[in-house]
This record gives structure tokens, C-alpha cells and sequence, in this order.
């Protein structure tokens, strides 16, 4: 028998206390999650030349985790509709626990991809979960808007915080890398099932053909899913000049990446006030010209120069993209449609996020491994950041 629905009034946690530390448990898996997004990233060169992989195929390594979160987030509505968000919240950091276990101990390229194919639909299930708890059971107003600021900058700093990870991680052996989450999943596990309320659930919400001809929604989707998308095949393409080019060792990458990272963490507080200011169209716009301009710089440093004057640059201008207009990208994306159907319209823009990294990152990596070099990936990763201006500007002609 199902767990029985309970009211958000009657889900709310009894004290302050207990509200802290249920946002305790939320923003730390939060920042489990996102951590996952990045951690493998700066030993992938390592995790290549220990089993003899080329960067195609030492790549499904981070494509797998996008790939399982793309295709768990439709279903995760569903599930939390029919079993409660505790239950399936707590059964997929079950899982997460237990696939990083799996991968830890792993050496077979098949079995560490299946592990992060599972981590990444587990985060699927944990993250938008997480959001919809702190909805059911933080009192509305200032309370439940601190609650969504502090689960979102963890979110946000789980990129830089899996960079460095990674590259503390990786001189010792890259086995450590996929096995650290499972200690930390299994101490949140313990923590979220004393203060996680039982019996919510989350109403799937039918996804109609108005979300999927929602034009500003299918806009916003495009724009987030090329820079997303463009953003991490540049970052890879980075890792290896770092490594190949350059001798650098993994924590060596891990500082260099920094200012590709750190920025938006840092803003993150600020994202609204800069949207209220500026508007969306403009933020996206803006954000989608900086990448395309990250990209083309890339492309047009021939060599593998210093890192001041040839990555460095590159990365500024990627992350300034980022500062701009992913936090407009998914405020507009969440405004385009009714509150009713927005429990569908988020996951179809999150998948499209997802999407973006699932299509460049084999792309990226096939088109280097074939042409030995970097001026063809850096090509694609350029038309496609084009693409993204064109969605960028066909939404400021509609709002003239």
C-alpha cells in the first residue's frame, strides 16, 4: 500500500531546528549532485592512459551521467506521484550510495559507465525531489525563498567543488574518485530518513502540446542546452591540451579550470537582481554572444600556447557566458507558462540542459580523436554556440 497524502500544512516540520536540518540533508545531496556533474572531469587523462582509452571513449564517462539524468527526469514526476517524494528520495540515494561503490571498485570501462549512467538518474530523481520538499514543507514567503537561495548556491558550487575534488583525488588513485560520494550519500541517507516528512507526494503534471509549442519555453530550452552543451565539450577539450599540451597534473588542471567556474558560483546570489535590471532577452542574449566569443577565441589560437594567453581567455569569456544568462535562461523558461504546468515545463527544459552535454561531448571527442587535434571540435562547439545566439535574438525581435 502507497504512503497516504498528506497536506503540505500537515508535512511541515514541527521547529526551526527541524527545518534547518532537513535543509541540511537537501542542500547536501544538492551539492552531492552537482559535484557528480564534474568530479571525473580532470581524471579522465589518468582513467585513459591506466585502461588505454582514447578521449572518445574515456568520455561516455561524463556523457553517461548526463545521459541517465536526461532520461530519469520525465519519469521522476511520475514516481513521486505514485510513491511519495520520501520514498523515492530516499531509495535513490540508496542507489547513488551503492553505485558509487560499484564504480569505486570497478576497472572495467563497462561497469564504470553503468554506474554513472544509475548515479545520474538518481540524481534525476534527488534533485528536482529536493525543490519540491522545501515547496511542501518550508512556510511560504521570505522562509521558502531562503530555503530555494541556499539549495540553489549549493547546487551551484558543486561544479567548482567536483573540479577540485577531482584533482585532489585523481594523484592518488582515480578509483577514489567515483568511491568518495558513497560514505557521504549513506551519512545523508541516515540524516534524511529521520527528518525527510513522509507521505508527500508530487501531482504529475500531463505534459500537453501547449509546453512543447510554447515558443519563449522551446527558446530557453535550445539556449541552456548549447551553452551547457558547448560549455563542457570546451572544458574537456581543455583538460586534455592542460594534460598533453602542457605536463600538468591533475591538480594542476582542476586551478586552471577555476575561472571557468568560480564566477558563477560567486553570482548566484545576485542572479535575480541582475534579471530584474536587465530583463531576461537581454541577459540571454548577452550570455549567448560571450560564449560564441569564448568559442570562436578557442578556435582561432592556433598551437598550444601558455595558458594566460591561450585557455585562460577562452574560459573567461565561457564563464562570463554563464554569469549572464543561465540564471535568465531558467527564469524565463519557468515563466513562459502557466504555474499549472509548470511541474511539466521544468523537467522538459532540464532535459534539454542535460541533452546539450549527451550530443557535444561524444561529438567533441569523436571529432578529436579522428583528426588528432582540436580545430575541429572547436569548430562544432563554435556553430553550435551560433545556434544559441540565433535562439538568443529570435527571442529580442519577439519582445520588440
Amino acid at each position: 500500500m502507497g504512503e497516504p497524502v498528506v497536506t503540505p500544512a500537515a508535512a511541515a516540520p514541527h521547529g526551526i531546528h527541524r527545518h534547518r536540518a532537513l535543509l541540511v540533508v537537501l542542500s547536501g545531496n544538492m551539492l552531492l549532485d552537482a559535484i557528480e556533474v564534474s568530479v571525473v572531469l580532470v581524471a579522465l587523462p589518468s582513467i585513459g592512459a591506466d585502461l588505454g582509452l582514447t578521449m572518445w571513449s574515456v568520455q561516455w564517462l561524463m556523457s553517461g551521467f548526463a545521459l541517465g539524468f536526461a532520461a530519469m527526469l520525465a519519469l521522476g514526476p511520475v514516481l513521486s506521484g505514485r510513491f511519495g517524494l520520501r520514498r523515492v528520495y530516499l531509495v535513490a540515494m540508496l542507489l547513488f550510495a551503492l553505485a558509487s561503490v560499484v564504480g569505486g571498485l570497478s576497472d572495467g570501462m563497462a561497469m564504470l559507465v553503468a554506474s554513472r549512467l544509475v548515479k545520474g538518474a538518481c540524481a534525476a530523481l534527488t534533485a528536482p525531489a529536493g525543490l519540491a520538499l522545501i515547496g511542501t514543507t518550508f512556510p511560504g514567503g521570505p522562509p521558502q525563498r531562503r530555503a530555494v537561495s541556499v539549495y540553489s548556491l549549493f547546487g551551484a558550487a558543486g561544479f567548482t567543488a567536483g573540479l577540485l575534488l577531482s584533482g585532489a583525488l585523481a594523484p592518488g588513485h582515480w578509483h577514489g574518485t567515483f568511491l568518495f560520494p558513497a560514505p557521504v550519500a549513506l551519512a545523508l541517507l541516515v540524516w534524511g530518513f529521520r527528518v525527510i516528512p513522509g507521505g508527500v507526494r508530487q501531482p504529475p503534471t500531463p505534459l500537453g502540446g501547449a509546453i512543447l509549442r510554447n515558443g519563449p519555453l522551446v527558446r530557453a530550452t535550445m539556449g541552456a542546452a548549447t551553452l551547457n552543451g558547448t560549455y563542457i565539450g570546451l572544458l574537456l577539450l581543455a583538460t586534455f591540451r592542460a594534460s598533453d599540451a602542457f605536463g600538468w597534473r591533475p591538480w594542476q588542471v582542476a586551478l586552471g579550470l577555476l575561472p571557468a567556474c568560480v564566477p558563477l558560483a560567486v553570482s548566484v546570489p545576485f542572479a535575480g537582481r541582475l534579471v530584474q535590471r536587465f530583463g531576461t532577452g537581454r541577459l540571454i542574449a548577452a550570455g549567448a554572444l560571450c560564449a560564441l566569443a569564448g568559442q570562436l577565441y578557442a578556435l582561432l589560437r592556433p598551437g598550444p600556447l601558455s595558458y594566460a594567453a591561450g585557455l585562460l581567455p577562452a574560459l573567461l569569456l565561457v564563464s562570463a557566458a554563464f554569469v549572464l544568462s543561465f540564471a535568465a535562461l531558467n527564469m524565463q523558461a519557468a515563466q513562459s507558462v502557466a504555474p499549472a504546468l509548470r511541474g511539466a515545463a521544468v523537467p522538459v527544459y532540464q532535459t534539454g540542459v542535460q541533452l546539450g552535454s549527451v550530443v557535444m561531448l561524444p561529438l567533441v571527442a569523436g571529432l578529436a580523436t579522428l583528426t588528432d587535434g582540436y580545430r575541429a571540435p572547436l569548430l562544432a562547439t563554435s556553430l553550435v554556440a551560433a545556434v544559441g545566439v540565433v535562439a538568443a535574438v529570435g527571442g529580442l525581435r519577439e519582445r520588440t
